[in-house]
């Protein structure tokens, strides 16, 4: 009889451990306060292939996320954006970027956040406009990993997957 207590109790208490560990949703503002680190790859149709490296910066008030993303590309390239996420209730943020146009909804549910949003890769006199369907999954080794389709008239045209550690 007390061998079954114990073997009952050892089982509530790892269910509990399991649960508590498995409980932690999503949170930008959580994730990506301070210093974060990245790899990635962009793959388009026509065959460009660039992978890059992004040291992430940011910075919660309670209200937004700042979030300046410092990207070194493979070909030595260089580049700065800087994300600006604010929260509007549990698991939904509205977010803007200096290249993006208007704005993004960002939904999350769990462990997953979903957002799109319009992005002009070209210039203001020759726009080269498209959409990413972003979807980061936060791993349960504390990576999140963002997977992106890239589409033009809605036709799928570049795929991008970056992997975000602490």
């Amino acid at each position: 009889m007390k061998q079954g207590v114990f073997w009952l109790t050892m089982g509530l208490t790892m269910a509990t451990v399991t649960q508590t560990a498995e409980a932690a949703d999503l949170a930008l503002e959580q994730y990506f306060m301070g210093k974060t680190k990245a790899t990635g790859e962009f793959s388009a149709i026509n065959g460009v292939k660039r992978s890059f490296t992004v040291d992430l910066t940011g910075r919660w008030d309670g209200k937004t996320l700042v979030l300046r993303e410092d990207f070194k590309f493979s070909d030595g390239e260089k580049d700065t954006k800087t994300w600006r996420f604010t929260k509007i209730g549990p698991g939904r943020y509205t977010g803007t970027r200096e290249d993006v146009i208007g704005t993004t909804d960002v939904v999350i549910e769990g462990k997953v956040a979903r957002f799109n949003y319009l992005v002009n890769l070209g210039s203001a006199t020759k726009p080269n406009e498209v959409r990413f369907y972003d979807k980061m999954v936060l791993e349960p080794d504390g990576r999140l990993v963002n997977t992106a389709w890239v589409t033009k008239y809605l036709l799928p045209v570049a795929r991008t997957k970056v992997i975000f550690s602490r």
